[in-house]
Formats: structure tokens, C-alpha cells, sequence
């Protein structure tokens, strides 16, 4: 199979794929209006659940062996992959959801995360609300960098970049986005940082998974064990965003975000287009 072949979608393909990734973003809006004081983690996952379901999709996270859930929900220190159960939320608590959907055999993929308010520990939550916009700001500067770009890569640059002008942070290296299409993980990988390599050329039918990962101390991580929750060596905070993102004829569409990243992508001079 060419490389062609491998990674780019036809234009039919990519409208296959904005049914699963609106309903991703449902998912999400409604795990997001779920977190508060004392929900647990487990009812953040049945509402996602529930909105895929409405929307006629599935969950495609449960179609990764040995996981049977919707969304990783991954709070404080737990960086990626925590699964969902009877933990409950407190004050202050950063929390990072990764949900996805399938519809007709397509995929989304996105994460958000999200600090609950603590009015007894402002310093704390100030500091990861900031960790949150900065890693939320990192991603929308990699997806403004994609619509330009010659090549995968640069969109790496463009989030390390931004990371290293707001502070100290560190980027996590051993996990990165990927493509995405007809499986939730597809070549290529997407990479958070500066690689060497120019990657794949951007050009009509490219659709990936962007998602940077950045924490608050060291990149250094470590497997709880459940075998599934990637949390930092120090203790420290994390946060995750990321969006599914197609590149057409006409432009760009984040498929993840309802319109299809309009807004975020504004203050960049970008806009958006819906796929024909």
C-alpha cells in the first residue's frame, strides 16, 4: 500500500468522519458540565457515554482490548490514560477527559481538562488553570500551524514554541497524537516537540489527532498499577487537549470542535472550512 494510500483521505472519507468527531465533542460538553465537587469519575464517563449514544455512535475507547470504558479521566497528577471509577472530584482538582466516537466505522478523538474552582487554594488552582490555557493555547497554535505548514512537523515547532515563551513546563515526548481515520490510532505519529525529521507532507486528505501533553514539573512518568494511568514522577500537575483535525482542498476543519474551530482559530488570522 502507497504512503498515499496509508494516510490520505478522499474527500468522502472526511465527511464520513465529521458525524463522529461532532459527536466526540458532545461527549465531552457532556462530561464537562458532570464535573463538580464530589461527582466520581465514573459518572463523568456514563454522561459522555450517553451523548455518544444520542448521536448514534459508540464509544471507540471500549474497542481498545482490555478497556471498557468511554472516556480517560485522568485528575492531578495522572497525565493520560486514567480510567474512570469511584474517585471523587474535590476542590482544586485538575481534571483531563479523552473521549472518542465511531460512527459508520470513522473516528474522533479529543480532550479537554478542566480545573474545579477552590476558594480556600487560589495559588494552586492559578497555577494549574494556567498549565491548562497554556497547554490548550499550545494546541490551537499546532492546529494554525497545520493549516500553513509544509510538512507534519512543524506542527511540533509551533507547540513547543508557544510552551517555552509562557514558562517553565515541560512537554511530555513519550506520547504524541497520530492520525486518525478508520482505526482511533493511524500513522503518523504527531509529535508535541522538534524532531529532526520534516514528517509527511500536509496536503488534502491528512487528518490527525493533535494533542499536546504538558505537566507542571519533570517529563518523567510512570505506569500505575492498573497498566493503563500515565502519571508524572514527581507528583506533580498535568494537563491534556487535544482535537481531530482535517486537512481539505478548501482549508481546514477541526472536526472535534462544533465550529470547527472558528473561534479559537480567529486571533491567528485563520478560518476555517467546512468540508465539501
Amino acid at each position: 500500500m502507497s504512503l498515499r494510500r496509508s494516510i490520505y483521505k478522499s474527500p468522502a472519507q472526511m465527511r464520513l468522519m465529521v458525524a463522529p468527531g461532532l459527536a466526540t465533542a458532545a461527549s465531552l460538553d457532556a462530561a464537562r458540565a458532570a464535573i463538580r465537587v464530589g461527582a466520581t469519575t465514573l459518572e463523568l464517563d456514563a454522561a459522555a457515554e450517553a451523548a455518544i449514544v444520542a448521536r448514534g455512535g459508540l464509544p471507540n475507547f471500549k474497542l481498545e482490548q482490555g478497556y471498557h470504558h468511554t472516556v480517560c479521566a485522568s485528575v492531578n497528577d495522572d497525565v493520560v490514560h486514567g480510567i474512570p471509577g469511584a474517585r471523587v472530584l474535590g476542590a482544586g482538582d485538575i481534571v483531563s477527559i479523552d473521549s472518542g466516537a465511531i460512527i459508520e466505522g470513522w473516528n474522533g478523538d479529543a480532550a479537554f481538562s478542566f480545573v474545579i474552582p477552590d476558594p480556600d487554594r487560589p495559588e494552586i488552582v492559578a497555577e494549574r488553570q494556567k498549565l491548562s490555557h497554556v497547554t490548550e493555547q499550545s494546541l490551537w497554535h499546532g492546529i494554525a500551524r497545520l493549516a500553513v505548514a509544509r510538512h507534519l512537523n512543524e506542527v511540533g515547532e509551533a507547540i513547543e514554541d508557544y510552551v517555552e515563551s509562557q514558562g517553565s513546563y515541560g512537554i511530555l515526548t513519550d506520547y504524541v497524537g497520530h492520525g486518525i481515520g478508520r482505526s482511533m490510532h493511524e500513522a503518523p505519529p504527531v509529535f508535541n516537540y522538534r524532531v529532526r525529521q520534516k514528517g509527511p507532507d500536509v496536503k488534502p486528505g491528512l487528518v490527525v489527532a493533535i494533542e499536546p501533553m504538558v505537566v507542571l514539573g519533570s517529563i518523567d512518568t510512570y505506569v500505575r498499577e492498573d497498566d493503563w494511568t500515565v502519571a508524572t514522577s514527581d507528583g506533580l500537575a498535568a494537563a491534556h487537549w487535544e482535537h481531530s483535525v482535517a486537512v481539505h482542498k478548501d482549508g481546514i476543519w477541526v472536526l472535534t470542535a462544533a465550529d470547527g474551530g472558528a473561534a479559537a482559530l480567529a486571533p491567528f488570522g485563520i478560518t476555517p472550512v467546512p468540508i465539501q
